[in-house]
């Protein structure tokens, strides 16, 4: 298949300057990522800093830590099959119903954790009742980012489709601002609403999402795809038959990134509590920091992909991170705040950022326009599974060979991703480009007008 082949297979469907609605699109898929992100990362701090001690008390409070990461982990891999359903029903139905679903059923969910009674209230029924609205979470989370970026991709420019996933992706860096803020506050409540109100908060959040939500239109692709009778009756099928090599390297690419981050980020946060390196509060305050700087870094970082190609990005920040793996330990271990938020945000703004940016526009370049949803979900959510289960397992590590052990674990995952970006195609290279570039400026900005001459152009570029 050659470079130019792929480009028309992957953008000519859809106007070459966008809809128009592109900005309202953009906005419209972060506001939900945002929450999405607030909802599920929160759990993760209140995994590393309260749950183990409200759900799963030991006289060892690394291992009440433990469990509490084993309910993290129980949420990623719950992921995968919510990717599965929301990629299916995104390819069948459309991206927009997919993106109000599981917002209602995340926040739903994450508003029910606030509410649950702790272990010394209701015994094993407290546990229990908190991993099954951890499942509940995995699922809604796992159908929402597919969604989200399709949107905002189909939506976009040609030559500007980098930044604006890159905008979606920075929702990450939002909610984990958000949801880290209310954190820092919350923590001077006493007992257990420290924890409980960030959880409660979310249903504002909710709201004010499917406000926004409503008012974005369906994708431009899918009704395309709609109107030609090119839906196909089993996406999921299809994908893994005809892509499954794409599948398997999205996954390798994306576990250089999230379980990259459950070490860098989520243990990290653990590890510096139980060293005794900083307090909940630094810890807190290191981290919202590092997130302010990841909102501008991850949209910079996906703007950055439309000029040197997404592919060529993914390369030096995987070999960054293998290089970093060791590194970023010892310079937390000074037990100088400066230097652990000097680490964080590092470990943050390049090492997750950097990868986040490039993933939005260059997965579903990778599929197919009708499977593109099952296809770039499958991909993106199969990989949480080991993501989610990295926490445990780096806490493991760390119990046998101490800050050691999980740095060789974050070395092995920058590797998997060195090695997956090298065996990837490039789907945004200078040919690609070129041919954009000249369609872009020869063609009018007449709605109508403009899908002509692009499919005519298209045409002569293959040509």
């Amino acid at each position: 298949m050659s470079a130019t082949t792929t480009f028309t297979e992957h953008r000519m469907r859809g106007p070459v300057h966008g809809t128009g609605d592109q900005l309202r699109v953009a906005f419209g898929s972060t506001a939900g990522a945002v929450i999405e992100a607030y909802d599920f990362i929160g759990f993760g701090t209140a995994a590393a800093l309260y749950f183990g001690s409200a759900f799963f008390p030991s006289q060892n409070p690394l291992m009440g830590t433990l469990s509490s990461f084993a309910t993290l982990g129980v949420g990623f891999v719950a992921r995968p099959l919510g990717g599965i359903v929301g990629g299916h029903l995104g390819d069948k139905v459309g991206r927009k119903p997919v993106l109000v679903a599981s917002l209602i059923v995340m926040g739903l969910a994450t508003f029910l954790i606030g509410c649950l009674p702790t272990v010394a209230a209701v015994g094993v029924l407290a546990p229990v009742l908190l991993v099954t609205i951890r499942i509940i979470q995995g699922l809604a989370y796992g159908a929402e980012w597919g969604g989200a970026i399709l949107m905002t991709y189909e939506h976009s420019p040609w030559l500007k489709r980098g930044k604006f996933t890159g905008i979606v992706q920075s929702g990450f860096p939002i909610g984990l601002l958000l949801a880290n803020l209310v954190f820092l506050v919350s923590v001077a409540l006493p007992g257990d609403w420290k924890w409980r109100v960030p959880f409660l908060f979310s249903a504002v959040l909710v709201i004010v999402g499917l406000i926004i939500r409503s008012k974005v239109p369906e994708s431009p692709v899918f009704d395309q795809i709609k109107d030609a009778g090119e839906v196909v009756k089993s996406p999921i099928k299809q994908v893994i038959v005809e892509d499954w090599r794409n599948i398997l390297r999205g996954i390798g690419l994306r576990i250089a990134e999230t379980a990259g981050y459950a070490i860098s980020i989520t243990f990290m946060i653990s590890y510096l509590h139980t060293a005794k390196i900083a307090s909940s509060a630094e810890t807190i305050l290191a981290l919202c920091i590092a997130s302010a700087i990841g909102i501008a870094a991850t949209i910079g970082w996906g703007a950055l992909t439309d000029r040197i190609g997404r592919r060529p990005l993914y390369l030096w920040v995987t070999i960054f991170n293998a290089a970093w793996a060791v590194p970023m330990f010892l310079v937390v271990n000074t037990k100088v705040f400066l230097a652990v938020v000097i680490t964080v945000v590092i470990s943050y703004i390049i090492s997750q950022n950097a990868l986040a940016g490039s993933q939005g526009a260059w997965f579903p370049e990778l599929f197919q326009a009708n499977t593109r949803s099952s296809g770039a979900s499958l991909a993106y959510q199969i990989s949480a599974m080991i993501s989610g289960v990295t926490p445990f397992l780096t806490t493991l590590l760390y119990m046998k060979y101490q800050w050691a052990g999980p740095a060789i674990l974050f070395l092995v995952y920058s590797l998997i991703g060195l090695v997956s970006t090298l065996m990837t195609r490039e789907t945004w290279g200078p040919k690609e480009r070129c041919a954009a570039e000249d369609i872009s400026a020869r063609t009018p900005l007449d709605q109508y007008q403009r899908d002509i001459a692009a499919d005519r152009l298209v045409q002569n570029v293959e040509e």
